[in-house]
C-alpha cells in the first residue's frame, strides 16, 4: 500500500486525527535526502491495533525509542516497517545474533586513498540520514555488544566511535527494538538497555483481528476465510499451551500458502511446504497435520477457496 492508504488504514481503527496531523508536520520538517528515498518502505500488509498505533506514535513524536515484545505472529515487524512508512524514514534493518559486534552497528576501519577510514554501518547511516535503525530480535545479541549505542539512545543522542569524532543523532532518527521471548539463543536484557526504550507489548492476535487481515489481503470466500482464521488460531493455542514449538505459528507462511494455493497448487501441498514442514520434530508435524486434517477435506479445489 502507498502511504496515503495506510494513513487512511489508520485513520479508521479510530487513531486520534490530531496525531495523524502531527505526523504530517514531523514529515514536513524532516525531508529525506534523495539517495535514501528507496529506504522508505512499501508496506504489503498493515499493522490492526488502535491503542498500539497510538502508543508508537506518541513516542516516536516524543523522541524516545520503542521496544516491541511479543509473541511470534504479533505483528512487531509489520508495525516497524508501517512506522517507518508513515513518518517517511529510511529504514535500516539489524538482524541481531550472538555473533553481532560493535563493528557491525557502527562500522569498521577500511582503507580508502591509502587513509584509513570508517566504512559506516547501519547505526551510524541511521543517525546521520534521521533513518528508523530496527533491531530485530534484539535479545538475540550479547548485552556488551549494544552498549556502543548506550549514549545513541539516551538523552546524549550521540554515537562515539574511538579515533573518529562523534556523530550526533539527526534529530529524526529513532531505534525499534523487537524481541520475542521463548527463542533459543534469547536473553535478558540489562536493566541499562531496556531504561532507554519506551516498551509496548504486542498482543497475541485474536481471531477477530486474524479474520480482519485475511479478509482485506486475500480473496477469500467467507466460508473459507473462518476455516483458514481457525487453522492459524488452533495451532497458536497449541503453541502457547506447549504442544507445539512456535515454528508453525507463521503468519507469513499462512500467506505463502495461500498465494500458491491461488496459482494452482493443492491445499495440502500449499499449508505443508508453508506451515507443517516449518516444524523439523516428525511428532510436532503430526500433531500439526492433524489439526489441518480436521479443517480441510481432501477433495477441497483450491480454486473454490477465493472470490
Amino acid at each position: 500500500m502507498n502511504r496515503k492508504e495506510l494513513v487512511e488504514f489508520i485513520a479508521t481503527q479510530g487513531v486520534d486525527p490530531k496525531l495523524l496531523d502531527e505526523v504530517e508536520e514531523f514529515v514536513k520538517e524532516n525531508p529525506v535526502k534523495e539517495e535514501h528515498k528507496d529506504r522508505i518502505p512499501v508496506s504489503l500488509f498493515g499493522y490492526y491495533g488502535k491503542e498500539i498505533w497510538e502508543g508508537a506514535i506518541y513516542g516516536i513524536l516524543s523522541g524516545y525509542h520503542i521496544l516491541l515484545s511479543g509473541p511470534k505472529a504479533t505483528g512487531k515487524n509489520v508495525l516497524s516497517e508501517n512506522l517507518a512508512q508513515l513518518f517517511q524514514r529510511p529504514m535500516w534493518n539489524i538482524s541481531l545474533n550472538v555473533n553481532s559486534d560493535s563493528g557491525s552497528l557502527i562500522g569498521v576501519d577500511s582503507f580508502k586513498n591509502g587513509e584509513v577510514v570508517l566504512k559506516k554501518g547501519p547505526v551510524t547511516l541511521a543517525a546521520e540520514e534521521g533513518g528508523f535503525a530496527v533491531f530485530d530480535e534484539i535479545n538475540m545479541a550479547k548485552n556488551e555488544s549494544l552498549s556502543v549505542v548506550h549514549s545513541a539512545l539516551d538523552y546524549r543522542r550521540l554515537i562515539d566511535v574511538p579515533g573518529y569524532n562523534r556523530i550526533p543523532l539527526n534529530p529524526a532518527t529513532r531505534f525499534i527494538g523487537t524481541m520475542n521471548y521463548g527463542y533459543m539463543g534469547t536473553r535478558e536484557l540489562n536493566e541499562a538497555l531496556i531504561s532507554r526504550f519506551m516498551v509496548i507489548n504486542m498482543p497475541v492476535l485474536e481471531g477477530e483481528s486474524l479474520a480482519h487481515i485475511l479478509r482485506e489481503e486475500t480473496h477469500l470466500k467467507e466460508e473459507y476465510l473462518s476455516l483458514f482464521t481457525r487453522l492459524f488460531m488452533d495451532l497458536q493455542t497449541k503453541s502457547l499451551q506447549g504442544e507445539i514449538s512456535s515454528k508453525a505459528v507463521d503468519m507469513r507462511g499462512l500467506f505463502g500458502a495461500l498465494e500458491m494455493i491461488k496459482r494452482g497448487l493443492s491445499i495440502p501441498q500449499a499449508l505443508e511446504m508453508g506451515i507443517v514442514n516449518k516444524s523439523f520434530d516428525r511428532f510436532e508435524r503430526e500433531i500439526i497435520a492433524d489439526v489441518i486434517a480436521t479443517l480441510f477435506t481432501k477433495d477441497l479445489d483450491g480454486k473454490e477457496l477465493f472470490r
